[in-house]
């Protein structure tokens, strides 16, 4: 339908004047909606042959249909590199790219490789490794969803630090998690692990608990919270 809209304001647009044009492409650009530019570029080139850049570049009419081109030119990286980049990948205990591609050379004088294979692989760059190997990649992707999620009340308000920049040198400071034991399939009720961990001296505590519910967790915390050797105000519980 917007190729019949073009063909038919084609003819008029070219004869237009600079003022009628812009009123053309006024009405063309909501029934199409095409950017006022691309819309403006079809109605003076409709019907003539213009060449498409690109590495293998070929004419086109342009209203016309569009056909592809497959590609000629033959893959570098054949079924020969692919499966000795596999080989080396596991050997290395399976890294990203940016950490493979610069082991490569290093790794392939210990194979027996043919040189064409070993030039390859030499000159091969982490984003070509990455993309050689997505399918691999995923294979090793678990399908279940974790079960905790960020809560949003106080997302911002939790600071997120590394193990050097903990200040909370107070005995009996702790943090805690639920840890889920649901075997990779998160449907139904599984046991739940109550983690508290005391940041200054590392004391850790954990109960199991049935669910998630606060009644379990809560029951559980007060539990942990009597066999803690120290409060947070640095006294003994007990």
């Amino acid at each position: 339908t917007r190729r019949e809209i073009v063909k038919n304001l084609a003819p008029e647009y070219r004869k237009a004047t600079k003022k009628e044009k812009g009123k053309i492409i006024d009405t063309l650009v909501p029934l199409t909606g095409y950017h006022r530019t691309y819309a403006s570029w079809l109605l003076s080139h409709h019907g003539r042959t213009v060449l498409v850049r690109g590495p293998q570049g070929h004419r086109y009419r342009v209203g016309g249909t569009i056909t592809t081109t497959k590609r000629n030119r033959p893959r570098k990286y054949d079924a020969t590199v692919f499966t000795s980049l596999k080989k080396i990948w596991a050997i290395f205990d399976c890294p990203c790219g940016k950490r493979l591609a610069p082991s490569l050379c290093w790794m392939i004088e210990k194979l027996a490789l043919s040189p064409e294979v070993r030039s390859k692989l030499c000159s091969i760059s982490p984003a070509m490794v990455d993309r050689l190997l997505h399918k691999e990649k995923q294979q090793f992707i678990p399908f279940s969803r974790p079960s905790t999620k960020p809560g949003t009340l106080l997302k911002h308000r939790i600071p997120i630090r590394t193990y050097a920049e903990w200040n909370e040198n107070t005995p009996g400071f702790c943090e805690m998690d639920l840890v889920a034991h649901d075997g990779g399939d998160p449907r139904g009720d599984y046991c739940q692990t109550l983690d508290v961990v005391a940041v200054s001296t590392s004391w850790t505590e954990t109960e199991a608990v049935k669910n998630k519910a606060q009644k379990w967790v809560f029951q559980a915390f007060t539990s942990i919270r009597q066999r803690l050797p120290l409060s947070p105000s640095g006294h003994r519980f007990r």
